[in-house]
């Protein structure tokens, strides 16, 4: 592909990587507020999701290291295979994530009887673990913004075949998605004595 074509490539994805770097956010922050069951639809809360999207998370940190070791051997078609499952193993999080939280109430650390309030006994019991989380809660978050734009560009610049902004932009991209993967679990596994059956 020449400079001109792959320009060209790059530039034919720069509004769909605007849109979807706002859309999503925005559309997570507003399922947050609205469940199934406001607008009647009764669905058991999806329960079983949690675990199987923190495995996810921990699939894709995998996936990315195993990514990064690739290209660092020189194999690019196995780098290149490794961080498109990576991508995808992040759309099927995304998924899932938007499912459960569509039909289950959001679960407070330290909530030991479930009722969605944290009173002084059960915030004394949390204690400072609970300032840990919720740092490692909203790092996760703002990151996972962060994220979705320089992923897509990282990706984008690899199809484009500019490798040297790909490598250029891929070091930024990198430890932020591992971080981003590596504390959705550590999330999961701290938050999950609290959910509640």
């Amino acid at each position: 592909m020449n400079n001109t074509n792959s320009q060209g490539l790059e530039k034919s994805f720069r509004t769909p990587i605007i849109v979807v770097s706002l859309l999503i956010p925005i559309a997570v922050a507003i399922l947050f507020s609205v469940k199934l069951k406001d607008f009647g639809i009764e669905v058991e809360p999806l329960a079983f999701l949690p675990p199987i999207y923190a495995a996810i998370n921990g699939l894709t940190a995998l996936l990315l290291v195993m990514g990064v070791l690739a290209i660092k051997n020189g194999n690019r078609k196995v780098h290149e295979r490794f961080m498109t499952m990576a991508i995808a193993c992040s759309v099927v999080f995304l998924v899932m994530y938007i499912a459960y939280h569509l039909t289950a109430d959001t679960t407070v650390f330290g909530d030991v009887d479930g009722n969605k309030i944290l009173d002084a006994k059960e915030k004394l019991n949390a204690g400072s673990l609970r300032y840990v989380y919720l740092f490692i809660l909203l790092s996760h978050i703002l990151l996972s913004i962060v994220i979705i734009p320089l992923v897509l560009i990282t990706y984008v610049r690899a199809l484009a075949a500019r490798f040297d902004k790909h490598k250029k932009i891929a070091k930024i991209t990198f430890p932020l998605w591992l971080y981003v993967a590596v504390t959705g679990v550590v999330v999961y596994l701290m938050i999950s004595p609290f959910y509640v059956n």
